[in-house]
């Protein structure tokens, strides 16, 4: 099957490995995370990492520096690295960022927008909507060539960083939940809306728009979680 990767916002490189090998190693211990292979609060120490995974102990510190950079590990005085418990407050506390900082990007892309920019917002939505929500991985990598493709030129390099950091959060933690048909058609419905306000200029109604649709993913996630938890604790 075809593989649909969304760039990040130029200048950014969410991987940032210096080699190959680190590169790979990323991948690996990242999904580890993910999947909960690595439980929450373990414990990841570099010499047991790198002989786990047939490694020396140098890519492995530089792998642990790029998971605490996207929030994926923590680091503790005289504890050393472990995961990071993705629990509801955390989620809860990344998506009200969003909501404060995706407006400014989106007001300030309003602006900018060309013809191009429009044509292809125009193209990432008529595939959005094709795919349907099918393969929800394509979803995701659609719905996020969307939205960096607003962000991507802004001059403030930190909020788009951290932007995106704080998207692939959400996005590895929202791989485990189905979207529920009323999220579908709310998704679909506030990317037309959208894409109007940007041709007709509206750059405030825009960045209110983006808002709501953040704040909504946001929920949407903590509810699949709830439901999840009350599942386990039945």
């Amino acid at each position: 099957m075809k593989e649909y990767k969304a760039a990040p916002p130029a200048g950014i490189d969410p991987i940032g490995a210096s080699t190959e090998s680190a590169a790979q190693l990323y991948k690996v211990i990242r999904e580890d995370i993910i999947s909960g292979r690595l439980q929450p609060n373990e414990r990841l120490v570099v010499g047991d990492l790198a002989q786990r995974h047939g490694s020396s102990t140098t890519p492995v510190r530089e792998v642990l520096q790029l998971l605490r950079g996207e929030g994926f590990v923590i680091f503790t005085r005289n504890r050393g690295a472990r995961v990071r418990p993705i629990d509801q407050d955390f989620i809860r506390d990344i998506y009200e960022i969003g909501v404060l900082i995706e407006p400014a990007l989106t007001r300030w892309f309003v602006g900018m927008a060309t013809e191009t920019d429009i044509a292809e917002l125009e193209s990432l939505q008529a595939q959005i909507e094709a795919n349907n929500f099918a393969d929800q991985t394509k979803h995701s990598d659609l719905d996020t060539r969307f939205h960096t493709l607003m962000y991507q030129r802004h001059y403030n390099r930190h909020a788009a960083e951290l932007w995106w950091k704080h998207r692939e959060v959400l996005r590895s933690v929202s791989r485990r939940f189905n979207f529920t048909l009323a999220r579908r058609a709310q998704v679909i419905r506030e990317h037309r809306e959208l894409i109007a306000h940007i041709k007709a200029g509206e750059a405030d109604k825009a960045a209110e728009l983006v808002a709501r649709h953040v704040e909504g993913s946001g929920k949407h996630i903590l509810e699949q979680m709830r439901a999840a938890s009350a599942a386990r604790a039945g």
